[in-house]
């Protein structure tokens, strides 16, 4: 992808999102789901959508509602539901939405105080806390959120008692149900207006900020942080994490400042990321040019999504930290700084993830366990402590508390950028001084990540690959030692393929959303083979595909 002439750049006027009609379009377009395109899709992180495409729509929406409220009284899950928000514009309409369904259906939701954001890992940890020890009346909860796409996307996620990302067999159902209430002409819906639900007994505004900000100290070292001194920069980038930095500077005597404070539905304080488009990237070091340039004034700056479930670390020696980088960083730290974690506690790692991560969890004689791309596949282990730390390479992770129990289930991006100012603090040395320490050790990969032009059959064909359809012998001058159709990990299918070498690997895998199919590729041998790498990829693949 050729890289816009606006990337790094203040967003113009001239590209911002007419939020009017974004919001009119929500509530007076009606999809046609007969229309695969137009219809309840839930996807690795949700259904997510457009109202203008006829894609996130009140319609939409309220069928989801309906169908998760038919789920919990399926699964007898009966007790409150917490509902998180972030701050794209469509997010606060889907919030009302949900509102009136639960509300209507008699379905007790705790919402935050003030109709404020609350990010992902606030509500997860919510779910947690409120189920622990408990044999019944288990929470539940949803998250309203795109993540960091454009302005004009809005998403909608469900979180089981687990606290993390509903598997497919709880998502296959809940879209199956809502897309059956739509094709009926939503008449199986029970709602109610907004005031009304409000002023029921079934919606309860409540402080969430207090108990998660308090419980920060039982997962990070902030005493460590504070008698460092380090000077500390955020930006929220508009996000649900907004009202929340302040307080934790506050609460642990940390010199935090938040370089932005502005919300805007419209988001256009960004700077434009590569493609041209406005996107709340913080591992784009063109979402986070405003922060970067503010690195050599700060000891650590740190930047957020808008649902908080992603870290973008900035550090003086290195800048914007690549993800993959600072996730074999907080592992190598993590695992040899939490003496109370469970003996045999797990690395995992997404198959798309950097093999800096396998080098460093076998020199500290670490179990390795890697699985799908999807969070979904970490929440039991993070549950139940089997699995200390899970990230994928799309700068998203969670890990225990100091006492080896769980935090949440789902990612956590301010617990990521607090553990990079605990290395700092505790080592002396920032997180991209250390990462290249590691490579002084286990060499210095190279990684990227492309896409190709594949249509819904071709995506169809990758996505059900098997390792006898790929004939190559060897990827870029080395033999093939692995062709991976199912994780390693959990013998889960990977929707793709992933073949690997003693320097290298690549994985391909379709879109869920595009006629693309992404390819993942690492080299330990320098850019040149990495090139290689992906010539070939791109070779194999459509042989397969052809095959």
């Amino acid at each position: 992808m050729s890289l816009s002439p606006l990337a790094g750049k203040k967003a113009p006027v001239s590209i911002l999102e007419n939020i009017p009609k974004l919001m009119t379009d929500y509530y007076c377009l009606l999809p046609d789901v007969s229309n695969p395109a137009q219809a309840v899709s839930f996807g690795t992180s949700g259904h997510r959508g457009c109202s203008s495409k006829k894609t996130f729509n009140d319609t939409h929406i309220a069928a989801v509602c309906q169908a998760i409220v038919d789920y919990r009284r399926l699964e007898n899950i009966n007790g409150p539901m917490f509902i998180g928000m972030d701050t794209h514009a469509l997010s606060e309409a889907a919030h009302a939405t949900a509102i009136e369904v639960f509300a209507a259906n008699q379905v007790k939701v705790i919402i935050q105080s003030n109709g404020r954001y609350t990010p992902t890992p606030v509500v997860s940890n919510a779910i947690l806390m409120y189920n622990e020890g408990r044999q019944g009346g288990f929470a539940d909860g949803v998250i309203i959120t795109p993540s960091h796409n454009p302005p004009q996307d809005g998403g909608f996620k469900y979180n089981p008692p687990n606290g993390g990302p509903a598997d497919t067999d709880v998502t296959d159902w809940v879209q199956e149900r809502a897309n059956t209430i739509i094709a009926n002409g939503s008449a199986d819906v029970k709602r109610m207006d907004l005031a009304s639900a409000m002023d029921s007994e079934f919606v309860e505004p409540t402080d969430l900020m207090t108990p998660y900000i308090d419980g920060l100290e039982k997962v990070i070292n902030m005493q460590a942080i504070k008698d460092a001194g380090l000077k500390l920069a955020v930006d929220p980038m508009g996000g649900a994490a907004v009202e929340f930095w302040e307080p934790i500077g506050e609460r642990y005597g940390l010199d935090i400042t938040v370089v932005n404070r502005q919300v805007d539905s419209a988001f256009s304080f960004m700077h434009v990321d590569k493609d041209g488009k406005i996107r709340m990237d913080c591992s784009s070091p063109y979402a986070m040019a405003g922060l970067i340039d503010l690195k050599d004034n700060y000891d650590l700056a740190f930047g957020n999504d808008p649902d908080v479930d992603r870290h973008g670390i900035v550090t003086k020696s290195s800048g914007l930290m690549n993800p993959n980088h600072y996730l074999a960083v907080a592992i190598d730290y993590l695992f040899s700084h939490r003496p109370d974690w469970p003996e045999n506690a797990a690395v995992g790692k997404t198959l798309v993830s950097s093999s800096m991560i396998d080098r460093v969890a076998k020199a500290s004689g670490l179990n390795l366990c890697e699985v799908p791309v999807g969070f979904k596949w970490f929440v039991e282990g993070l549950q139940t402590g089997s699995f200390g730390f899970g990230g994928e390479e799309s700068a998203g992770a969670s890990f225990l508390r100091l006492d080896g129990g769980p935090w949440s289930t789902d990612k956590d991006g301010i617990i990521l950028n607090l553990l990079a100012a605990e290395i700092t603090a505790v080592t002396g040395k920032d997180p991209g001084q250390l990462y290249q320490e590691l490579t002084e050790k286990f060499g210095e990969p190279v990684y990227t990540r492309i896409d190709a032009p594949a249509d819904r059959e071709q995506k169809a064909i990758l996505k059900n690959l098997s390792p006898e359809m790929v004939q190559a012998k060897t990827l870029a001058g080395e033999e093939i030692l692995e062709k991976l159709t199912h994780a390693p990990g959990n013998g889960a299918a990977i929707g793709g393929l992933k073949i690997t070498t003693e320097n290298g690997w690549f994985a391909a895998r379709p879109s869920g959303t595009e006629d693309i199919y992404k390819i993942y590729a690492e080299s330990f041998k320098g850019q040149a083979h990495l090139e290689e790498i992906l010539l070939e990829a791109k070779s194999i693949v459509s042989a397969a595909l052809e095959a």
